[in-house]
């Protein structure tokens, strides 16, 4: 297999993937069909930011958010049946129910987890213990560049932890397990190694004071574009949509079985940060996976790099001959 060359590197030489969106295969269908899949995604991202900009405060709360989010996900799931993007991404009842384990340990004990040990309860600490008055100017922004700011701060981040988690051996190990799903369906975000879930949800945009309006806005952009990171759907996503935006399109590369594909495409939300860093690769994959897209049992991904920690430590200290991990080469 000979790949594809994208700058310096060649895509698709250990795996099947498509390069290009003018390669990408169309939504099919009636005018109707065709103009849903091709504006449902900025109708809701604009619907959702005119709603939480205008939304009465006894309604613009946290909860309001879930249950938002929730159904959401449930319209997605619809979509995931009407329109799919890969027959062999269907959700079974077997890949559905490993889902909702995850989804329930993320609003449970990852969520505990990180009420005392997160990013926001260290980062309270700290500002307990210094001034940081200097920092409340930004609560005099207009409320939508509030929004951007955090969203793009949290993302800005979120690219460098995931990007180190490729590079660096004992962050690979905690998300090596996230990349052993072969498809991707609404809930697949949430499935991984635990420790990894709580590390790519850190951030620093507690440091700074935001209206707390602008905490949902930002919330909702996230939702309205790094949800469809992994969803087994057919857009026609416009253009502007894709040069700025993570999409479906971009995220199946990172997850694909070619090594170079998954080294791309790290951003959350905004696609244009990977665009400044050449770590963009347009195009997508339908076979997923590692090792030839073998599915690991709940059992397994709970204990992965715990096991391989082990391993590898036991190799190195133990034969003189260990020249390190063969999986993760530096870039």
């Amino acid at each position: 297999m000979n790949g594809v060359r994208v700058g310096n590197r060649i895509i698709g030489a250990d795996s099947p993937v498509t390069i290009g969106w003018e390669n990408i295969p169309r939504v099919e269908g009636g005018p109707i069909r065709r103009f849903v899949f091709t504006w449902f995604q900025p109708a809701v991202l604009f619907a959702l930011i005119l709603f939480w900009y205008y939304a009465p405060n006894s309604i613009a709360k946290a909860s309001t958010a879930i249950g938002i989010g929730i159904g959401f996900k449930v319209l997605l799931l619809v979509l995931e049946w009407v329109n799919p993007r890969y027959a062999s991404w269907r959700l079974t009842w077997k890949e559905l129910m490993t889902d909702l384990f995850y989804v329930g340990l993320g609003y449970t004990v990852l969520d505990l987890v990180e009420h005392y040990i997160g990013s926001g309860a260290v980062i309270a600490a700290v500002r307990h213990s210094f001034d940081w008055d200097k920092l409340s100017w930004f609560t005099g922004w207009p409320l939508l560049v509030q929004a951007f700011v955090i969203s793009f701060m949290f993302d800005f981040g979120q690219y460098w932890m995931h990007r180190g988690m490729h590079n660096w051996y004992p962050l690979w190990l905690t998300h090596s397990v996230h990349h052993y799903i072969t498809q991707l369906n609404i809930n697949k975000g949430a499935v991984g190694n635990p420790v990894e879930l709580f590390l790519i949800g850190l951030g620093i945009g507690g440091f700074f004071d935001f209206l707390p309006r602008a905490a949902l806005l930002a919330g909702a952009i996230g939702m309205a574009v790094g949800t469809y990171q992994h969803i087994n759907v057919r857009f026609n996503t416009p253009r502007w949509w894709r040069f700025l935006f993570n999409t479906t399109e971009h995220h199946s590369l990172h997850h694909s079985r070619d090594f170079e594909a998954s080294r791309s495409n790290y951003a959350g939300t905004y696609i244009f940060i990977d665009r400044m860093f050449g770590t963009c690769v347009d195009g997508e994959a339908e076979l997923l996976g590692m090792e030839g897209g073998r599915r690991m049992s709940i059992r397994e991904q709970m204990t992965f790099p715990f096991t391989e920690a082990w391993k590898t430590m036991k190799e190195r200290f133990g034969r003189g001959n260990y020249s390190g991990p063969e999986a993760v080469p530096a870039e």
